[in-house]
Formats: C-alpha cells, sequence, structure tokens
C-alpha cells in the first residue's frame, strides 16, 4: 500500500510540473541511445505522451491494488517446436554438401532438389547465396528458401500435402531519409562521398533535366537537398538490410543558374510525377542536351570556319564533344523519319515532333539497336551513340533543331511545360508539398569534408 501511495504522488507531480516531465524525456532519449547521421538522416518518429507511453491511471493503481482473479481454465498448451537452420554457400561447395554438414538427410535434400527443379536448378548455384530450411518436430519439411540476390528468392514451400516451388521477389520495406549537401566537384561525387548510391545522384539529375545542363552548369559552392526512401529487406538473421535509394519525395538545388524544387504527387492512384511548388509540372517540351556531354566544341552561329573544309559558313546546330560511344537520346517525344548516312554528316537521324519541330543528330558510331524510320520515340529513349563519322575531327554529336523547316537555336528553346496538377485535387497537393518540403528542409547542409 506505502508503495502504491509513493507511485501516486509521482504521478500527481508529473501532471503539474511540466519541467518534471521535460526532464523524463531528456532522460528517456539519453538512455535510448539515439543517433542520427546529419548527411543522410533518418527522419525522426513522432515522441509519444506520457499517458501513451504506458504511465498508469489512479483507477489502474486501484485496480492494482484488489487481488486479480484467477483464471477459470488451465493455460493453452505450448505451440509446435520448429527446427529452422540458415546457411550460405562457400567457395565451391555445393548445396547438397552444405545441407548435409549442417545434418541433413539425404532423403530431405533430394527432396529439395526434385521439389525445386521447375523454377530453379542447383547447378546454377553461386558462392555466397544463402538458404533456410524449416521442419516441423517430426522432420516433415515445411519450407525450404534459396536467395540467389538482394531481391531474388526461391521457395518450396507446404501446401497442404503439396510441397509448390515458386520464384518471389523479397518484398522491400521504405524508410524515409534525408541528404544535404554541397558540391565540390559534382553533384555524382557528393552524393557518392555522403554515403549513397550512384543511382540516387542520378534520379536526381534526372528530376531537374529541363531546369539544368548538369553537364556543364554545375559549380562548386552549389547546395541540394534530397528526400527519399530508402529500401530495406528483413534477413532473418541479420535482421535489416539496405538494398538500395528508392523514390526521390522532394528535392531542392540551388546554384549558379539559380533555384529549383521539386515534390513528387500522384494526381490518380499509381499516376504520379514532379511537380513545382506552384503545381507546374518540371518536364519541359525539349530536354536541355541530348546526352551527358564533356564541353561545347561549337555553338550556333550564322558564321564559323569549318575545321575540315577552311571555309567560313553558318554551323546552325550546337556541337556537344562527348566521349565515343556515349548515349544519344530523343529530345522529344517524336517519329523517326531518316536513319542511315547522309554525306557530310555521317551517320544521321531525324526525328518529327509536335507543332512542326524535327531534331538532327549527327556524326553517329552506330544507331540504337532496333531503331528504324517510322518508330515511334519517347523522349529521353536511346536512338544512338556519339561517334566522329562523316566530316568530324573528333567525337561528338552535331544537334540541330528546325522549326517549319527553319533552324533554331537550340540554347534558346522556350519552357513549354507538361499539364499542371489539377484544379480538383490541387488542395491535396498543397498539403503534400508542405510536408515533405518541411521535412526536406529540417536538416543542415554538409561538405563532402564535414560527413566524412
Amino acid at each position: 500500500m506505502h508503495k502504491h501511495r509513493w507511485i501516486r504522488r509521482v504521478i500527481r507531480a508529473f501532471r503539474h510540473d511540466s519541467t518534471l516531465v521535460a526532464l523524463a524525456g531528456v532522460s528517456l532519449v539519453a538512455s535510448a541511445g539515439v543517433l542520427a547521421t546529419a548527411q543522410r538522416e533518418p527522419l525522426p518518429v513522432g515522441a509519444a505522451s506520457i499517458a501513451a507511453a504506458g504511465w498508469p491511471s489512479e483507477e489502474e493503481l486501484a485496480a492494482h491494488e484488489r487481488p486479480a482473479p484467477q483464471p477459470a481454465v488451465s493455460a493453452a498448451p505450448p505451440a509446435e517446436t520448429l527446427h529452422v537452420l540458415h546457411g550460405t554457400l562457400a567457395a565451391g561447395q555445393a548445396l547438397a554438401r552444405a545441407l548435409a554438414a549442417q545434418g541433413v538427410e539425404p532423403e530431405l535434400v533430394h527432396q529439395i532438389d526434385r521439389g525445386m527443379r521447375p523454377v530453379f536448378d542447383f547447378r546454377k548455384a553461386r558462392p555466397g547465396q544463402s538458404f533456410w530450411l524449416t521442419q516441423d518436430a517430426d522432420g516433415e519439411l515445411l519450407e525450404f528458401r534459396y536467395q540467389t540476390s538482394a531481391l531474388d528468392a526461391y521457395v518450396l514451400r507446404r501446401e497442404g500435402t503439396e510441397l509448390v516451388a515458386r520464384r518471389e521477389e523479397v518484398p522491400l520495406r521504405p524508410q524515409v531519409a534525408r541528404m544535404a549537401g554541397i558540391v565540390a566537384t559534382s553533384v555524382h561525387d557528393a552524393v557518392v562521398q555522403l554515403g549513397e548510391r550512384s543511382q540516387l545522384a542520378h534520379d536526381f539529375s534526372e528530376i531537374f533535366a529541363w531546369d539544368i545542363d548538369f553537364s556543364r552548369e554545375v559549380q562548386r559552392g552549389d547546395e541540394f537537398r534530397i528526400l527519399y526512401e530508402r529500401l530495406y529487406r528483413d534477413d532473418p538473421e541479420k535482421g535489416p538490410i539496405y538494398v538500395r535509394p528508392g523514390r526521390i519525395l522532394a528535392a531542392r538545388y540551388e546554384g549558379s543558374t539559380g533555384d529549383v524544387s521539386a515534390v513528387y504527387f500522384e494526381p490518380e492512384q499509381g499516376r504520379g510525377g514532379y511537380y513545382r511548388p506552384d503545381g507546374s509540372s518540371v518536364e519541359s517540351y525539349f530536354l536541355q542536351a541530348p546526352l551527358r556531354y564533356s564541353r561545347i566544341s561549337s555553338s550556333f552561329t550564322s558564321a564559323r570556319r569549318h575545321p575540315i573544309l577552311k571555309t567560313t559558313r553558318p554551323h546552325h546546330g550546337i556541337d556537344y564533344a562527348a566521349p565515343a560511344g556515349t548515349p544519344l537520346w530523343s529530345v522529344a517525344n517524336g517519329r523517326v523519319i531518316y536513319r542511315g548516312w547522309a554525306g557530310g554528316y555521317g551517320n544521321l537521324v531525324k526525328i518529327r515532333h509536335e507543332d512542326g519541330y524535327v531534331s538532327y543528330y549527327a556524326h553517329l558510331s552506330k544507331f540504337a539497336a532496333g531503331l528504324r524510320v517510322g518508330q515511334s520515340v519517347q523522349q529521353k529513349q536511346v536512338i544512338g551513340y556519339v561517334g566522329s563519322t562523316g566530316l568530324s575531327t573528333g567525337p561528338h554529336v552535331c544537334f540541330r533543331l528546325t522549326k517549319d523547316g527553319k533552324y533554331l537555336d537550340p540554347a534558346q528553346l522556350g519552357d513549354e511545360s507538361g499539364p499542371p496538377v489539377s484544379a480538383r485535387v490541387l488542395p491535396t497537393f498543397r498539403a503534400e508539398r508542405d510536408t515533405m518540403l518541411a521535412q526536406l528542409d529540417a536538416g543542415p547542409l554538409l561538405t563532402v569534408d564535414e560527413a566524412l
């Protein structure tokens, strides 16, 4: 009784003294040992209130003082004991030998091999691949799982009286994270040196491909922020294992060309895209460039001395220098109207777009596999590869653009965007935008040295 009266006095003190509540919260966080990495910071989970954390009410204390009623029935029998074993193939080790080393009978090994044969041939097993075997108390096989990669597994599972084999994709569990950094050399290098996969840098540059030419417009000191999903798989032995970055939820780039932001939004379930904070689409009719290039070797001009012909003549295009074999893509949706040799242009592809536009891609080393005249192509679809065919002094692509037969300077194209967020879902978009941008801006910026 004295013990319970003391507990009630403690609770009353917490209820009437906010300082004690704050001190208790600090003590709980410190004892939990919470750690965060500034460069790739998982988003915090909302703190629970004292009541939600399990503090008893006075009514619960009074009930606790009364003797608890005894159960009228006996406890349920213990669950059936399962036998589970796990292993990983060593170099030069066959699955049968790995199973035998853990005491699995040859008859069961044969049963597993025969049952899995329709979906996986164990002669293709490789070192480092893992397996899990589950048996009941009588030694009957319940499940055999064979993991060939981080995302692929083959399973033999008892369903009723039958053993059924199938290939399964390992489910990935997303966890929202944040990255914020300062560019020293490139966005790619900054993302990798902050501890993330290069895929995240690629996806980030894809979002802003219509606004920023990441080949020439990125400068030291530019800042970027990324709110994104990190995808994990659950390993029965090791727990959560990070697999790869997932979808980017919000992004921002602040550089010499200006500040751009984007958030992911689904106007319809399962169909999403990236939008600016005002609800306009980040996608424009034309991309900034048809490739990732090293430099511009010649710009659009009405008078240029030709490096081979040694005459002064108009150059109605932009020459993008890049290593031979660099992929080239269509700058907009369209239809192929020419694919072949074109004299001084060398290997040439011409694509007709809407509103009278035609784009030219010259001096290609080769065409994309299967590309043909009359074929529809999508924006950023690979159509060929950088080369030096025709009148050319080195590997590059000469990119030209006409409208109704008149040459245009590709660097002076307008910013005609895709469809914006519709008025019907604009309130939902604004709410999601505000939440994601607040999370995006919550963490500090880092230089690479600070991250390391």
